[in-house]
């Protein structure tokens, strides 16, 4: 693969404007891109996915003889042109994105995001939360760390991806698992039509990661860190944690309070 992926990715980054540009869109440091366009290293598994996935082609074909690439990519191109017959999928979220208020550009930008934890009753999830806007649509990814029992330290990861809208004075988010594509979330949030947004109050639905897979329905609170922050250091507070812990003060506690727990399922009072 290092011998074709340099040329091949220097092509696909031609039909962009810069390649910061790509970077941007693929949220990969602008340093380590250029590795990989020089030659100088391979992606990881993980980012090799992502790259391939964001210009729509295959893992294998990335690394194809340069020739040949170039061939893939005009077919790919003819198959994906103007003739082609738009799908239901593409139709419904189209449909949704042009109803969609362009009120949703004011919420866009990081937050961390508090819920009850689905898999440990008792818990609060803490996770970090970024709306962006990508060409003409609003999508996301959130990021959650879960303890792995019995071993301190060690973290299951879980990242999603969706798609955001604003219709009738309401935010729908919706997003799938993107690691192990088994899950679907939603969360209906209430806008804040203050100029200075701090914190957000909605709904989450999903399913619990747990064996059991139940169904489950919690109060969630966004809480707004900024356009631009230290994902490091946003990161390091990405876990779970318990009801009366320092960082779950009174106005989020008294937030996230109004849910039960009946049977593994949540329950909105």
């Amino acid at each position: 693969m290092l011998d074709f992926l340099p040329a091949n990715l220097r092509l696909l980054c031609s039909h962009y404007r810069s390649v910061a540009e790509v970077c941007r869109k693929l949220r990969i440091n602008r340093g380590q891109f250029n590795k990989y366009l020089c030659g100088n290293s391979v992606p990881t598994a993980f980012n090799l996915k992502r790259i391939c996935d964001f210009f729509g082609v295959e893992e294998f074909e990335i690394g194809l003889p340069t020739e040949q690439f170039v061939t893939l990519i005009g077919v790919k191109a003819r198959r994906v042109g103007p003739s082609r017959e738009v799908s239901a999928p593409e139709r419904i979220f189209e449909h949704l994105r042009q109803q969609s208020s362009s009120k949703l550009k004011a919420h866009t930008g990081y937050y961390f995001e508090y819920y009850h934890a689905m898999t440990d009753p008792g818990s609060i999830i803490c996770a970090l939360v970024h709306i962006y806007q990508e060409g003409q649509n609003f999508v996301y990814e959130r990021d959650e760390r879960l303890q792995i029992v019995g071993m301190e330290g060690e973290y299951e990861r879980y990242r999603y991806v969706g798609v955001a809208y604003y219709l009738q004075d309401r935010l729908f988010l919706i997003d799938y698992e993107s690691l192990t594509s088994n899950e679907i979330s939603q969360t209906i949030l209430i806008p804040s039509f203050k100029s200075c947004i701090t914190r957000l109050n909605g709904l989450k639905m999903g399913v619990s990661a747990a064996d059991h897979r139940n169904p489950a329905c919690s109060r969630v609170v966004w809480e707004y860190l900024g356009q631009e922050i230290n994902r490091i250091n946003a990161y390091r507070k990405v876990r779970l944690y318990s009801m009366d812990d320092p960082v779950i003060d009174d106005d989020l506690r008294g937030r996230l309070a109004q849910t039960n727990v009946v049977d593994g399922l949540f329950v909105i009072a």
